[in-house]
């Protein structure tokens, strides 16, 4: 009988995500670098939705092929954090894809319920509240049985724990 795998910490995964966001930083900089070269962009109202589609594809196709390759982002890896399917393979790239979808929706409403509250109050500085949006996919993992997320348990994927590998040299 094969051992359950361990579930990361609440708190592992999210000093993963906050490095995560470090990371995507980079990628959306670069992404944004090159679709205002190529455009010739000078602000970033003028062609907005395409900027948000361009960046949109960057962060998913970091995504799909970090997760569908090894399981693992860079900042996952470090936090010895892994993507698997049900069967504890890594996941493919359409479920991959699947996942990065479903990640979207719940921090989505958040964000939509800080605007609604910003325009209730009247005070704009309630949108500093949206930074709180993408914690929200911790909500559901305090009422899963297993601590997953939401997509995660929607899928059938799971994130788990993995040893760190033993770097021994050769003397």
């Amino acid at each position: 009988m094969t051992p359950t795998p361990i579930t990361p910490s609440r708190w592992r995964r999210f000093a993963c995500m906050m490095y995560e966001s470090i990371l995507l930083f980079g990628i959306i900089f670069i992404a944004s670098y090159l679709f205002d070269t190529l455009t010739q962009s000078r602000s970033g109202i003028i062609l907005r939705h395409s900027r948000q589609l361009v960046l949109f594809l960057a962060l998913g196709l970091y995504f799909l092929l970090c997760w569908s390759r090894k399981g693992q982002t860079l900042a996952m890896k470090t936090w010895h954090i892994r993507l698997v399917d049900a069967s504890g393979n890594k996941p493919s790239i359409a479920l991959a894809a699947f996942r990065f979808l479903l990640i979207w929706p719940i921090p989505l409403l958040g964000l939509l319920a800080v605007y609604y509250l910003s325009s209730y109050t009247g005070y704009a500085s309630t949108d500093l509240l949206g930074i709180f949006a993408p914690c929200l996919i911790f909500v559901w993992s305090w009422f899963d049985k297993d601590q997953q997320f939401l997509h995660d348990r929607l899928l059938g994927t799971r994130l788990i724990s993995v040893s760190p590998a033993k770097n021994i040299a050769a003397r």
